[in-house]
């Protein structure tokens, strides 16, 4: 009997007791796991799809990379790319990114920039975009955390944190726009899935000087554990609505998916001269 009380002190002193400690293990935690992904090679693929207001398909482009680990960041090469827009009622293939069309062709052109900005950002190893999800210590700063309860979520145990802008410190602050919730496993205290919403919308000015809205903006990120206690990004996505000057308008879908993990062999070569 006394050892099984020690025994569940010790478990119960072990276990976090506030959300404070249980998102500074998280961000702890992902120092660690980008430390350790840096030693795998993996496949990724990005689908991109703009349609217009009426349904129809305006743009879309499937890329695929091989990225590989390097000493301060992930490289990433493109090994496969399929493209099409629609030009009066037909689908026309193209085989390059970045092409365009014609002069003014603000599909392409903003395609290729969100290609960049939320899968190859060069600030995060993982290539998503390292302000959208508040996982690392510097960005929670700009937070406020809440435990909202513990669930089961895919057989596992998992903490319900919900966080919104930190409006004492970071009030007003346009790099803080998202709101959300974060599924912690309870266990190990790592990301297990992370989906986000826009926590304010477009200045009023903007839209009605520039005619620029966004609409339904949020992502969503699943993590999946794999061998030797290592945690990957494996799904990454969001879809908005997006009008601008007026007369443009575009429902944006972005998906992206990790697979094919294998570790990286390191094959050194030395020789002598005679």
């Amino acid at each position: 009997m006394i050892a099984l009380a020690l025994a569940l002190a010790a478990a119960c002193a072990a276990e976090p007791v506030s959300v404070e400690e249980i998102m500074a293990r998280v961000a702890a935690n992902q120092e660690r796991a980008q430390e350790l992904r840096t030693a795998f090679v993996y496949r990724q693929n990005l689908l991109l799809r703009f349609q217009r207001g009426d349904g129809r398909l305006a743009r879309e482009e499937q890329r695929e990379y091989t990225v590989t680990p390097t000493p301060g960041r992930s490289e990433k090469a493109l090994v496969g790319f399929a493209g099409k827009y629609e030009r009066d009622g037909n689908l026309v293939e193209y085989a390059e990114p970045g092409f365009k069309y014609k002069d003014l062709d603000l599909d392409g052109e903003l395609m290729h920039e969100f290609a960049r900005e939320f899968a190859n950002d060069h600030r995060s190893r993982d290539g998503i975009g390292h302000d959208l999800f508040p996982l690392t210590g510097r960005e929670q700063e700009k937070y406020s955390f809440h435990l909202k309860g513990r669930e089961r979520y895919r057989g596992r145990d998992v903490y319900l944190v919900v966080f919104e802008p930190n409006k004492k410190r970071f009030g007003g602050d346009e790099g803080t726009p998202w709101a959300g919730e974060i599924l912690v496993d309870a266990e190990e205290l790592q990301p297990v899935r992370v989906t986000t919403r826009l926590a304010r919308g477009i200045p009023f000015l903007v839209q009605s000087l520039l005619g620029t809205n966004l609409r339904g903006v949020g992502f969503d990120l699943a993590y999946e554990k794999f061998d030797h206690g290592l945690w990957f990004p494996v799904r990454y996505g969001g879809e908005f609505e997006l009008r601008a000057v007026f007369l443009y308008k575009r429902k944006v879908a972005v998906t992206l998916r990790n697979s094919d993990f294998r570790r990286s062999e390191v094959n050194t070569r030395i020789s002598f001269e005679r």
